[in-house]
């Protein structure tokens, strides 16, 4: 049997011509074993593998899953021949042990190797030791268990145990005067890990002695620029050391290794160089010139129409022009602009991005990358960790040199995005917190950034620009109707088209909801279909499309509401018409006014209210007809059976 935690977390069993890989069960069974396979033949206690296995309140019957999932590894285990092998998963009390041979475990396989590893005294054995322990590795350690901390700190400490064995490695090719396999052992390693100052020295060095001067002075560059944009801080002592020793032995690079540059070797962004010598910018356009050109947006939204006046502030904020839209504000860089589009739900924030990020393909020939965020998509948002790695692998970074942590992986994606002309579209962001790892931060790459939240701090920071979106007009939502329907049939009754965006709030999600119930009934009418929305009992219930419509759209903005929030939105939704202000509010909901001018606040931070006025809220029939089911989103009768919400697709409008 072989058990691994050096990548995924695994166990083999079976001869060796025929291996099988036993079943495991899902994440937190997989961490059971994992946590026991961190601690062989000692005892770990239930209460620690609970504060392993739960990040947050573990639930009142944990003791009673921890035993399910020991049960079910001892059948796993003893079908794959555990006896046979010295292997015995044993309860102590209230905690478990599992007796095994250290030598089936391959973390302890690892560390027998790099301990006899001698690079200094014996470097040819030393290297044949490190090339087999880290051939043990087959990805980040621990991958599969759940992400707790305990496991993420234990994932960190077996990867640092690694880059000091890839270390090692390098200073036994060095003792055997092989730089270029230093070179090569090293630079995974310092792709992956750009802000480690001990790996990066010893790369520079090793570029140094196999004569690539420029590609060592240029790592050192890069990495202090690093340091000074993510941590604020200079250089330390072993980065400068060697930044020193190679300004100071430059000469010596005139000599037998000069110009011994192969193409083909990685540079500084993990791509070929050219052989002959260049300058540290130049090598890393070279290596841009190379590097893959991603196409994550969606398809193109059908039937988009309209818009021409945002079209044109996104291109502006993002790409620079000499004058600002009319309207606009001015100032902003020419070039590397964060556009912010916010508005109320389904009024086509998404489609707008993905238009305008194929219409302006042209402009940025190194790739355009997506991100739905899922901010308020119903579900948990995504973590910036997963699009970082969703990003690198578009860019061309291998999977086995991504780093864990987030900011690492941060720092490689903008040295990456720094010399291209990438568009980013990060779509549905929850936060201004979600938003700040993903921008790439190049001089010549736009940023669109997608929210129903108006996200004041993404503006304050990082000096995004917002684009307000707001519905569409009577003209442009009739246009709308026509693409989605065929002018044709829209023409047909031009007063029922015009009742119907009205009726829809002028919103392009429920505008193409309406389509989709006309287009499944061909021989209906536009006026048919507008009777029916008059109705305020059926509106939001006939504007819903299986797991798409505005009242599932709803439902996701305001379950980020707190309680007290929710509870003035659906006392304004029965109690006004229209307009309301603070003291009106107040009155309706019995709460103190100062209070509730911050609840108001927080609603058109939403945009599920509009302050079309200092002090005056307005609320669209939409919004009302949601408020009145609950207010909370939870059980709404309009909303009921039109599915859980997907998050605000793309409309198009």
């Amino acid at each position: 049997m072989d058990f691994s935690v050096l990548g995924p977390v695994t166990v083999i069993a079976g001869p060796p011509t025929a291996p099988i890989e036993l079943p495991l069960g899902p994440a937190k069974r997989r961490s059971v074993l994992a946590m026991l396979l961190l601690r062989p033949n000692a005892t770990v206690s239930v209460e620690q593998l609970i504060t392993s296995l739960w990040e947050d309140e573990p639930p009142a019957h944990a003791r009673t899953v921890i035993q399910g999932h020991v049960s079910r590894l001892r059948a796993a285990l003893a079908e794959g021949g555990a006896e046979e092998h010295g292997v015995e998963l044993a309860t102590h009390s209230s905690a478990y042990l599992l007796r095994i041979p250290e030598s089936l475990i391959d973390t302890q396989r690892f560390d027998q190797l790099t301990a006899q590893a001698s690079p200094e005294s014996a470097p040819g054995e030393a290297v044949r030791l490190l090339r087999q322990a880290l051939g043990l590795w087959r990805g980040p350690a621990l991958t599969g268990t759940v992400a707790s901390p305990p496991f993420a700190a234990a994932a960190h400490a077996l990867e640092e145990r690694r880059l000091s064995a890839v270390e090692a490695l390098a200073r036994a090719h060095k003792a055997l005067g092989e730089h270029e396999e230093a070179v090569r052992a090293l630079h995974p390693a310092a792709v992956a890990n750009p802000l480690r100052e001990g790996l990066i020295a010893a790369l520079m060095l090793a570029l140094y002695r196999s004569g690539r001067q420029s590609d060592a002075i240029a790592w050192f560059h890069r990495t202090r620029q690093l340091l000074d944009d993510d941590l604020g801080v200079d250089p330390g002592q072993r980065l400068t050391a060697a930044y020193q020793e190679i300004l100071r032995a430059a000469p010596e690079a005139d000599g037998p290794q000069a110009g011994a540059e192969r193409a083909g070797a990685p540079g500084p962004s993990g791509q070929p160089v050219p052989s002959t010598p260049s300058h540290p910018q130049s090598v890393a356009a070279a290596a841009s010139a190379a590097a893959p050109v991603p196409e994550l947006l969606p398809r193109p939204p059908a039937g988009f129409h309209g818009r021409g006046a945002e079209l044109a502030e996104l291109t502006r904020l993002t790409r620079g022009s000499a004058e600002p839209a009319q309207g606009g504000s001015g100032g902003y860089p020419q070039e590397g602009g964060i556009a912010l589009l916010t508005g109320p739900a389904g009024v086509g924030k998404t489609g707008l991005a993905v238009h305008w990020g194929h219409a302006q393909a042209a402009a940025f020939p190194d790739g355009r990358l997506f991100a739905d965020l899922r901010g308020f998509s119903g579900g948990e948002a995504t973590v910036p960790a997963e699009v970082l790695r969703e990003f690198l692998l578009a860019l061309g970074t291998p999977a086995e040199q991504i780093p864990t942590s987030t900011e690492a992986a941060s720092a490689l994606y903008r040295s990456l995005a720094a010399r291209r002309r990438l568009l980013v579209v990060l779509d549905n962001a929850g936060s201004s917190a979600q938003v700040r790892p993903l921008l790439p931060g190049g001089p010549h790459c736009a940023t669109l950034v997608t929210s129903r939240s108006r996200l004041d701090g993404l503006i304050a920071t990082d000096a995004a620009r917002p684009v307000r979106l707001h519905a569409l007009g009577t003209e442009d939502g009739a246009a709308l109707l026509g693409a989605l329907l065929g002018p044709a049939r829209v023409a047909e009754d031009p007063e029922a088209a015009r009742e119907l965006v009205a009726l829809c709030d002028g919103l392009p999600l429920a505008l193409r909801a309406a389509s989709a119930q006309l287009m499944a009934r061909p021989r209906w009418r536009l006026g048919r279909l507008a009777t029916a929305l008059r109705d305020e009992r059926r509106r939001l219930a006939l504007l819903s499309a299986e797991d798409t419509g505005v009242a599932a759209a709803l439902r996701n903005s305001v379950a980020r509401l707190s309680a007290d929030d929710a509870q003035l939105l659906r006392a304004l939704g029965t109690g006004f018409a229209r307009e309301v202000n603070t003291a009106e509010a107040a009155a309706l909901s019995g709460a103190d006014p100062e209070l509730i001018q911050d609840s108001l606040e927080r609603l058109a931070e939403m945009h599920l209210l509009d302050e079309e006025a200092t002090n005056r809220y307005v609320m669209s029939d939409l919004v009302k007809l949601f408020a009145q089911g609950d207010g909370s989103g939870r059980g709404e009768t309009p909303g009921k059976g039109s599915g859980e919400a997907s998050g605000e697709p793309p409309q198009g409008a």
